[in-house]
């Protein structure tokens, strides 16, 4: 499940209730990936804490907000729940590029949700992009545009907060979209959306940090794994990596 809104996640999963598509990856494809945790959008309301902890996840994503008029109601409940069982947690954004400037959206999810703490339990804020369940795939904007708009809501999200978001994507729209610009997979780590054997990755990285490998399974939503230790994600969320 795709970390959307309630009503973009509902349509989601009718969607995904119709797809032929594998909804997971082998476990082999995922032992260097050793990491396990999940994504939460606000179509969940409630998570067995405990239960997903003794099930081996140690991180999670839940959704905040959605361009600059839209915050999840459950994302500070769900937030404090993961943090109280002992959760690196991290707040998501979904992009809505059409609706207004990526600096824009950037300074409302710092301020509702998605700002950065050195707590060691924090990530930093993930941008959620992908095609547009309403209208256009690419919002209307060229590749170039949709470049720039990215490369704003980066840059403010770093002035606001200190961290380069996590880009949240899959492959085919980041190509489609975004095209072959290098510039953000130097920066800002990459969680890939790809339900197969491994994750291909979009233009500009070498590699993965998060990869949702299933839209369903041992966790509540999405299924994730960090490319790394527990260690390395600590580091990751103490912005020490």
């Amino acid at each position: 499940m795709s970390i959307r809104s309630l009503m973009t996640a509902l349509a989601a999963a009718v969607l995904a209730a119709g797809s032929t598509f594998a909804t997971s990856a082998p476990a082999s494809a995922r032992t260097a990936a050793s990491v396990p945790g999940f994504d939460i959008s606000g179509a969940t309301t409630n998570v067995d804490w405990a239960g997903a902890v003794a099930a081996g996840a140690r991180f999670v994503f839940i959704t905040a907000t959605e361009g600059t008029a839209y915050q999840d109601p459950n994302f500070a409940r769900l937030s404090s729940g993961a943090y109280a069982a002992g959760l690196i947690r991290g707040a998501a954004h979904v992009a809505v590029p059409n609706a207004s400037g990526g600096a824009a959206q950037a300074d409302f999810f710092a301020a509702h949700g998605g700002a950065w703490s050195a707590d060691h339990r924090t990530l930093p804020g993930a941008l959620d992009l992908e095609f547009d369940p309403y209208g256009a795939a690419c919002y209307g904007l060229g590749q170039s545009a949709m470049a720039g708009w990215i490369a704003g809501f980066v840059n403010e999200y770093h002035a606001r907060t200190g961290r380069w978001a996590i880009i949240y994507t899959t492959p085919s729209w980041w190509n489609q979209c975004v095209g072959t610009s290098t510039d953000l997979g130097a920066r800002d780590p990459l969680w890939v959306s790809a339900y197969g054997t491994a994750p291909p990755l979009p233009a500009g990285w070498t590699g993965y940090t998060f990869w949702q490998y299933a839209a369903e399974g041992t966790f509540p939503g999405g299924q994730d794994v960090f490319n790394g230790t527990a260690d390395r994600l600590l580091a990751l969320a103490d912005g020490t990596s």
